[in-house]
């Protein structure tokens, strides 16, 4: 067995070379081909059901619009059923033929299991899964509560809210030969300080529906989303406190994002729709982030050592320091972040 070891681990760097060197250029032509079908002959969402969960503010609320504005018909859920009214209103106005309001908390498996449910019984089909509910805390690992409490919220809502959703929609995603839509998010491989559970919750995500897409195959097309910074609640501040209510800490944002611009959130949900009707496997919004992933790879030390320089000390971090002394603030962030209000109902 040590010497099949041996042998691989002398022949498979050569053959990932070699097919680095021959087989990706024409993979990648072949992927470009392709593409150019897939944004010629793109999904018509007319008539078609789309399920998003988190649908209440930030991206899951636009992306009710741009499905809206497609002429798909809608069941928005989340735990604000005051917004998700206000939201419901305007993609009907947008273009949206029927839309229905589920309350709903992702985070337990008979709430996702009745949302499904409900929304069966109003369309009687299912075309579209957009897993979007997401929370997050900005909080060190050692600094936690040791019930570790508002870590396990974050990875029942981020992660097992997607997989408790995904798991009673299948079957009739595969009736359509449906799609699942999945934010995920560039923290999953960006690993940022503070955001541990948050990024752990994230690359959970992506691994467990690309894992997910295997076994599907053909039946349910899975597009996985990574957005980076993006106006929302999160980037105005919303953390999760230890309490379980959640607080806007705007000083903390700054320390976290810096002067990193922040996209808008309505490109983002374009963007993302856009790939979703493609049938594309992956989509990353602002599209420059994906560089990230390649500096995460070759670089993990100084990308370490950045984010210990600029983030680490609290009201004093080079991040906040930076946007305070510069004004970059308000060329950065959008005005819609620089407010502290946020939805609670």
């Amino acid at each position: 067995m040590d010497l099949i070891h041996m042998f691989l681990n002398l022949v498979a760097p050569s053959f990932t070379f070699f097919s680095l060197f021959f087989i990706l250029p024409p993979f990648y032509l072949f992927k470009s081909f392709l593409f150019i079908l897939r944004s010629l002959f793109p999904e018509n969402l007319a008539g078609k059901v789309v399920l998003i969960t988190g649908a209440s503010s930030g991206i899951g609320e636009h992306l009710a619009y741009e499905y809206g504005k497609r002429g798909a018909r809608l069941a928005l859920a989340a735990r604000r059923e005051k917004s998700l009214h206000e939201i419901a209103d305007r993609a009907r106005y947008l273009g949206s033929p029927d839309v229905i309001v589920i309350r709903a908390d992702v985070s337990k498996l008979n709430d996702c299991r009745r949302l499904v449910d409900e929304t069966m019984n109003h369309f009687r089909r299912l075309d579209h899964l957009v897993n979007n509910a997401g929370i997050n805390t900005a909080c060190l690992f050692e600094d936690a509560p040791p019930d570790m409490a508002t870590f396990r919220t974050i990875m029942d809502t981020n992660f097992w809210g997607s997989v408790y959703a995904t798991r009673f929609a299948v079957p009739h995603l595969k009736n359509t030969q449906g799609k699942i839509l999945v934010l995920s998010s560039a923290a999953s491989w960006m690993n940022d300080p503070r955001y541990s559970v948050y990024s752990a919750s994230k690359a959970a995500l992506t691994a467990f529906f690309d894992t997910l897409r295997i076994e599907l195959g053909s039946d349910v097309t899975i597009t996985i989303a990574s957005p980076g910074y993006i106006e929302s609640e999160l980037t105005t501040g919303k953390f999760l406190q230890e309490d379980g209510n959640f607080q806007v800490q705007q000083d903390m944002r700054d320390v976290q994002i810096g002067p990193v611009p922040v996209a808008s959130v309505r490109g983002c949900a374009e963007a993302i729709v856009k790939s979703a009707r493609r049938g594309d496997r992956y989509v990353t919004q602002p599209s420059w982030f994906r560089m990230t992933y390649l500096w995460k790879m070759l670089f993990p030390e100084l990308i370490d050592l950045g984010y210990r320089l600029f983030t680490f000390s609290n009201q004093e971090a080079p991040n906040k320091k930076i946007l305070d002394l510069t004004g970059l603030k308000n060329v950065v962030y959008p005005s819609s972040i620089q407010s502290p209000e946020i939805k609670t109902d």
